[in-house]
């Protein structure tokens, strides 16, 4: 289970230098994965992004210092990649519920330590269903999409993004599709190039951060202001189809994807950077309601 691996040993790297300073491509390099996928990955598996991952390790190794040893606080601090005393306490104490002082205090009492435990994590995934997911791959040309772009945090995404759909159905879908016409250069383009067809999460240079685009399929012409195109280049991709209303049924599709599928499979891996989301029309509420994820896939070597 290379994927599994991989997620391991992300958590050795991390685990071997917590006193140093770790970039999100510093851990992908180490997995031996793309930054992106590594960060979707372990965040449904886990529960935490990689940077509350190594946060919560470093707050709860540096309180095992502090309560064992003379060293000052300030210097605990700064080994955890900390810049300054004050910055430390406040997520020390936010984490804990206790100010460093008071875990050194109740040490040297050598009384029960007020602080959270945090252990590192060991990803070991019972595969339940992955080869049975419905799913096919295949070679796709290469495309272009025009639509709408934001940032957002791994961590909350799967909040964060369905607000962003409602933001823009209030804003232009409703209108649009209740048969009104076109008013503005934007409205024009999502009526032309069928904006809301599709959503494409791309990776954001390594960060703890992805763009998220709701988007079409670029006809060409004008690119109004406020709105991006992005070329989705030639490649494989596995074709997952999904039935039943948004957005639950597509977020427990796509959890099975990194949990089980990518585990589980024995011939492709995850590539690129980036998945898309195609969405049929109809009732998105609907028990029947049709949509796909789409992974970029390679072979395994």
């Amino acid at each position: 289970m290379e994927w599994t691996e991989a997620l391991n040993r992300t958590i050795a790297f991390a685990e071997a230098h917590l006193r140093e300073r770790l970039t999100v491509a510093d851990l992908a390099k180490a997995a031996g994965i793309s930054a992106f996928h590594l960060q979707r990955g372990f965040r449904i598996i886990t529960g935490f992004s990689l940077g509350e991952y190594v946060r919560n390790r470093r707050l709860y190794c540096a309180a095992l210092e502090i309560a064992n040893t003379e060293r000052s606080i300030l210097d605990i601090a700064l080994d955890f990649q900390y810049e300054t005393a004050e910055s430390f306490t406040k997520a020390f104490s936010r984490f804990h519920g206790s100010t460093p002082s008071q875990v050194r205090s109740e040490g040297a009492k050598k009384s029960v330590l007020p602080i959270t435990p945090f252990l590192p994590v060991t990803i070991s995934i019972h595969v339940t269903g992955g080869n049975k997911m419905d799913y096919e791959v295949m070679t796709v040309k290469g495309f272009t999409l025009i639509g709408f772009e934001r940032e957002f945090p791994f961590g909350d995404s799967y909040t964060t993004l369905p607000q962003f759909w409602d933001e823009m159905r209030k804003r232009y879908f409703k209108k649009l599709w209740g048969g009104n016409a076109p008013e503005t250069p934007q409205e024009m383009a999502i009526l032309e190039n069928g904006i809301g067809e599709f959503g494409i999460c791309i990776d954001s240079t390594g960060s703890d951060k992805f763009r998220y685009m709701i988007a079409g399929a670029y006809k060409g012409g004008n690119v109004p202001e406020g709105m991006t195109t992005f070329d989705v280049p030639a490649g494989d991709w596995a074709k997952f189809r999904v039935i039943g209303p948004l957005p639950g049924a597509l977020q427990a599709v796509n959890t099975r994807v990194f949990k089980e599928w990518l585990p589980g499979n024995p011939d492709w891996e995850a590539a690129g950077q980036y998945t898309i989301e195609w969405y049929s029309n109809g009732d998105t509420n609907s028990s029947g309601y049709l949509s796909e994820i789409w992974l970029p896939v390679k072979r395994r070597k």
